[in-house]
């Protein structure tokens, strides 16, 4: 497969594709709104079943909740506790597909320890419930993916994490999930679904959606929030994927049909690997979710939390009260506590709950335990509900209820189609050595790029080979290359310095000032790619800045509504357009359609 570039005049062309759409004989088969996990995977479904498809994100790709979620690929073990043997064993068949097939760079097993209070009965009990969920991995076709479950000594415990008090657990279960970096995973989906042929434009706000005269969606107006520009785009479909925005974007069809969602808030904060001694994970209960301690790069991320969110849905942040929970909760099984001074970043997502049943007069739906596909409007289907584990299925689903009786002749083969970068990522694996070598790179940085890039790392050697410099790091975030803020701003998708700090990498919290010592550097390589001049430049540098001063004073406070204050009032780069009173009546207006889809729980 040829990898297309996501680039700014990719997007141009995209748009123009999109305008056309309104013509005589160039009408789309399938527009999704929101560019999420759930979105770019329904536009990857969609335009190899061979389909003209478009697809717009109001953001940057993947923002939302699918960029804020706990980077874990898993089958639910706590769903066992529920019996649904089903989504355990879909979720895990997924979860290997990715592993082995689908995405192997940028899906990696990871372990945890499932610590045990009582010697006998717990571990009898925690240990059936694991070994069930090993066999429901092992019915997959294939070579299993991942290592069985092991019974661990206090002693056993002690060597694999020795930060975990003593006295918290005598001994615990070992098992294997897999973790992501989300943010990649949604843009490589963009990147292969528009390799395939697929139109995809960000920054692109869908404020209407158009119909016939007999009431069928048929399109919708959206805006480019670069320039203002108004389109009108024609589909024989509109897909909804905007997660925590459903509701939203369903109120555009004028109809009271549809799903109902709410938002739950979840955050995680991230410690230095060094703070906390230990090689694999932990997952703890609690008496209002599950706790997870995840090795997760050169970090811990631990998180979540669980709290209905009434605010606005575009920018949740984490609070006081928040990051006082999560330590709290930590530091009840750690031996070193943790305190505020070890928090170098923190993140804040929105789940979207499904809430039961359909509003009235949504024609049709496909309803499983984690999500929903519905038709409110003849010509317009809903999907919400899900978690990142599960796009690919979810994906299919929302596909094959819009088509119809067409899905049997256009079956969906994304469980046959490796993400940009899979081919050739294990030939790259054993070249690696070579490629340290020529380059002057470390081995890690080489796993480090393999990781993110796969085979697409050919690409980013040619840009080093074409301009040397772009082979060193960058000064004052060594963990990056010069060369993958270029190949962000010439491959990814990229259209302003934000996109790069807070999704393309993650400085944003990955470094304690929140990647700010490095935004100048990372501006003049972004900007003498896109063309900015100096006045562009200096201001992407102060809204970044700005948007940092403001997340960080909002996570001083103690309650949502405070938080929410602080953070609005530094505006957005490029803000999106109110779209009218909201559907939830204890939700702000102004919400977007077309804002980042959230295809899984901010904590899963």
């Amino acid at each position: 497969m040829r990898t297309v570039a996501l680039t700014p005049q990719r997007r141009t062309e995209a748009l123009e594709a999109l305008a056309r759409s309104s013509t005589d004989g160039n009408e789309l088969d399938v527009l999704v709104v929101g560019g999420g996990v759930t979105g770019a995977g329904i536009a990857l479904d969609a335009v190899t079943r061979g389909l003209r498809v478009g697809i717009v994100e109001a953001q940057d790709w993947g923002s939302g909740t699918s960029s804020r979620s706990s980077k874990l690929v898993h089958g639910g073990l706590r769903y066992l506790q529920m019996l649904d043997f089903h989504l355990v064993h879909e979720a895990l068949t997924e979860r290997d597909l990715l592993l082995k097939r689908i995405a192997p760079h940028l899906v990696k097993p990871v372990s945890f320890l499932y610590p045990l209070e009582n010697k006998y009965w717990e571990r009898a009990y925690v240990g059936a419930g694991v070994a069930l969920y090993d066999a429901l991995a092992s019915i997959a076709p294939g070579k299993r993916a991942m290592p069985f479950h092991r019974h661990v000594t206090r002693t056993g415990m002690e060597r694999l994490f020795p930060d975990l008090k003593h006295e918290a657990a005598v001994g615990a279960v070992r098992y294997w999930d897999a973790s992501v970096d989300d943010a990649r995973l949604v843009v490589t989906l963009v990147r292969t679904a528009a390799s395939y042929g697929a139109h995809a434009a960000s920054r692109t706000q869908v404020v209407e959606l158009t119909k016939r005269g007999t009431g069928v969606v048929n399109g919708a107006v959206v805006v480019d929030l670069e320039t203002g520009r108004e389109i009108t785009v024609r589909a024989d479909q509109v897909i909804n994927a905007t997660g925590v925005w459903t509701e939203e974007t369903e109120s555009l069809a004028d109809t009271e049909g549809g799903l109902h969602v709410l938002a739950s808030k979840g955050i995680h904060i991230v410690v230095p690997r060094d703070r906390i001694r230990g090689d694999v994970g932990l997952i703890l209960q609690t008496e209002k979710s599950v706790l997870f301690v995840i090795p997760w790069s050169r970090y811990w991320v631990i998180g979540t939390t669980d709290t209905p969110w009434k605010q606005e849905l575009q920018h949740p942040v984490a609070t006081a009260a928040d990051i006082e929970y999560v330590l709290d909760h930590a530091n009840q099984v750690l031996e070193r506590p943790l305190t505020k001074d070890d928090i170098i970043g923190t993140w804040a997502g929105l789940r979207p709950l499904l809430q039961p049943g359909t509003k009235e007069g949504t024609s049709s739906a496909k309803v499983s335990r984690e999500h929903t596909v519905a038709s409110p409007a003849p010509g317009l289907t809903v999907i919400a509900g899900g978690k990142l584990t599960t796009y690919r299925v979810m994906a299919e689903d929302a596909v094959d209820f819009a088509l119809g009786s067409r899905a049997k002749q256009l079956p969906s083969i994304t469980d046959r189609i490796p993400l940009a970068g899979a081919e050739g990522h294990a030939v790259l694996q054993r070249q690696a050595r070579r490629i340290a070598e020529t380059h002057g790179w470390t081995r890690a940085m080489v796993d480090h790029l393999l990781h993110r890039y796969g085979s697409m790392l050919d690409e980013i050697i040619d840009m080093v080979t074409e301009q040397p410099d772009l082979a060193r790091p960058l000064e004052n975030a060594p963990a990056y290359l010069r060369a993958e803020v270029a190949y962000a701003a010439s491959h990814e998708g990229v259209l302003h310095l934000e996109d790069v700090m807070l999704l393309r990498t993650r400085l944003v919290y990955e470094q304690a000032d929140q990647g700010l010592s490095a935004a100048e550097e990372i501006a003049a390589i972004v900007g003498e790619r896109l063309g900015w001049d100096e006045q562009t430049r200096r201001s992407e540098v102060d809204a970044y800045r700005a948007r940092c001063e403001a997340e960080a004073a909002a996570a001083a406070e103690q309650t949502d509504e405070a938080a929410e204050q602080v953070r609005l009032a530094v505006p957005d780069l490029a803000p999106l357009r109110p779209l009218g009173g909201p559907a939830d009546p204890g939700r702000k207006p102004g919400s977007p359609a077309g804002s980042p889809a959230a295809a899984g729980p901010a904590g899963t």
